[in-house]
């Protein structure tokens, strides 16, 4: 064999009690599982894992590493968490499919979730298919990757930036669209519904698009209308569409927000398990954190967004438009804020475009209003129209007790969420996987270190279909992590949100060493993850 890891404590991700083994690898997978008294096993290498546990590879359930991955070979923001996948093409915005008009829109679009905005030269964006991105993974990334064909894109891609229903040809190429990219290995479909233009699509729509992806066996996961004041109705929503389309579901950053919603996990969880128990196909993911992170644009009303980027910006630089925007903003409401009026003292600025705006980053909108003796909305407006709606912010509006609520759940798993732009950004990039198994298992017992891996790691291979990942088991894939269970742990903070994680010393993709003793190797033995070759039905 290739390599035996000798006398690890194999926490073999199927939420079984751990045991001590030897594991053999060999050309790429584990070719032999021999506990304690079992025959011995020879290899031309060697590992001495006393005092260890071997688990597999942990399992991003939501990532925004969409450029990163081709810009930043390293990577070591997930490849030092122990994330060996990454589900990408989130919140129904990400760089395929598209033509050359609607690539140029979307990277204005989410510059402040990816870098990448026009003039960037840093990732050459030759592809623009599904495939063609996949195959683009597939030159050799740090961690494997699959990919969400993102609604938004697609809606952007056939009807535009206009917020009204799309017409019967317009709806027609988006399954099109959607259709190609399941082809192509894509694993699912994502929308991000309080994100425009995606969010203009109505239920029907969006139902007809789940229609296609249940055809070809993959699974919708949205970002929904609603994480503040809708947040019930916006999951019984999304329960409903992908129940008359027949589509599984995977509930995107599934937490309850905002002041409305302190205490309210178990209603969201009742929902859940009444779904669940009348056949439902669902799961989710969450991060181990109490803020979220978007971009500062975000927060906006829909009608603000329609036309796309340099409409916004007209608007927000007409006194007359602009004045209607923070009254819909900080007085009703607005949709892009959940349905919350906007408290600008939670609102703190992670990260910006524009290197000369470097000095708001890490204040709240409400601290750098007070410094300059302004109103909080004459602040936000200017930093949005000067950072060309380039910034980042993490908006500090969640609740703990929600939080450990919903990860105990039967369908959990784990999502970082992680936006790795920014000067500041949140340390979830860095830190959600070793902050489960430190913080949350070994130290607050929320769940066994067993439950926490089996969360991170066989539960999101069954969502996406992959029969032979997350688990230690003869004939699996080589990806996985060794740690150490009594110091495993976050590095990474509000602070210092770029500190690399403690007590993971080996990380292996393919049976190869992509962390080893605790430093980031030169393999880049990461692959596009595609969806199984079915036929459409």
């Amino acid at each position: 064999m290739d390599l035996v890891i000798r006398g690890a404590r194999v926490i073999d991700g199927s939420g079984r009690p751990s045991y001590r083994a030897d594991v053999g690898l060999d050309g790429g997978r584990i070719a032999a599982v021999r506990r304690q008294g079992d025959p011995a096993l020879s290899a031309g290498r060697t590992l001495d894992a006393h005092g260890l546990a071997l688990s597999p590879g942990f399992i991003d359930m939501h990532a925004h590493s969409d450029l990163a991955l081709l810009r930043d070979p390293a990577h070591e923001a997930k490849a030092a968490q122990g994330v060996t996948l990454e589900v990408l093409g989130q919140d129904g915005l990400s760089y395929a499919p598209v033509d050359d008009r609607t690539l140029d829109a979307v990277r204005k679009a989410i510059t402040g979730w990816n870098g990448g905005a026009p003039g960037d030269t840093s990732v050459d964006f030759d592809w623009r298919t599904v495939g063609e991105y996949l195959d683009r993974l597939d030159r050799g990334i740090a961690v494997n990757a699959a990919y969400l064909i993102p609604q938004g894109t697609v809606r952007m891609y056939a009807v535009g930036w206009d917020d009204r229903p799309a017409t019967a040809e317009e709806l027609t190429r988006m399954k099109q669209l959607v259709a190609e990219g399941l082809e192509q290995g894509a694993v699912g479909m994502s929308s991000g519904l309080t994100y425009t233009p995606g969010m203009y699509a109505g239920d029907c729509e969006l139902t007809e698009l789940c229609r296609v992806v249940a055809g070809y066996d993959g699974y919708y996961c949205p970002h929904h209308r609603s994480y503040g004041a809708g947040a019930l109705q916006a999951y019984e929503e999304m329960i409903s569409l992908t129940r008359d389309a027949g589509c599984a579901l995977h509930l995107a950053h599934a937490t309850m927000n905002f002041g409305v919603n302190k205490g309210k996990a178990p209603d969201l969880l009742a929902l859940l398990d009444q779904a669940l128990d009348a056949g439902a196909d669902i799961s989710l993911d969450t991060y181990p954190y109490t803020p979220g992170c978007t971009t500062l644009v975000a927060l906006l009303p829909s009608w603000a967004s329609e036309g796309g980027p340099e409409a916004v910006l007209a608007r927000l630089k007409d006194d007359e438009s602009a004045e209607r925007i923070r009254h819909h903003m900080e007085e009703i409401g607005a949709d892009g804020c959940h349905g919350v009026p906007v408290e600008w003292d939670t609102i703190e600025i992670s990260g910006v475009s524009d290197p000369g705006l470097a000095g708001c980053v890490g204040k709240t909108i409400a601290q750098s209003a007070a410094q300059r003796g302004e109103a909080s909305w004459v602040t936000a407006r200017r930093l949005l129209v000067d950072d060309r709606l380039g910034s980042t912010i993490l908006q500090h509006v969640g609740h703990e007790e929600n939080v450990r609520q919903i990860m105990r759940h039967r369908v959990h798993t784990g999502g970082s969420d992680g936006i790795l732009q920014g000067d500041k950004p949140h340390p979830r990039a860095y830190g959600t996987f070793p902050h489960y198994l430190g913080r949350y298992a070994r130290e607050l017992g929320i769940l066994t270190l067993e439950e926490t891996v089996a969360h991170l790691t066989s539960r999101p291979a069954a969502r996406l279909r992959l029969p032979d990942r997350g688990l230690v088991r003869e004939g699996y894939r080589a990806d996985l992590v060794l740690f150490d269970p009594d110091t495993v742990a976050a590095g990474s903070t509000f602070e210092a949100p770029r500190a690399l994680p403690a007590g993971i010393p080996h990380v292996l993709i393919d049976g190869r060493f992509v962390i080893e003793d605790g430093s980031r190797t030169d393999v880049l033995a990461g692959r596009s993850v595609r969806r199984a070759d079915r036929t459409s039905a």
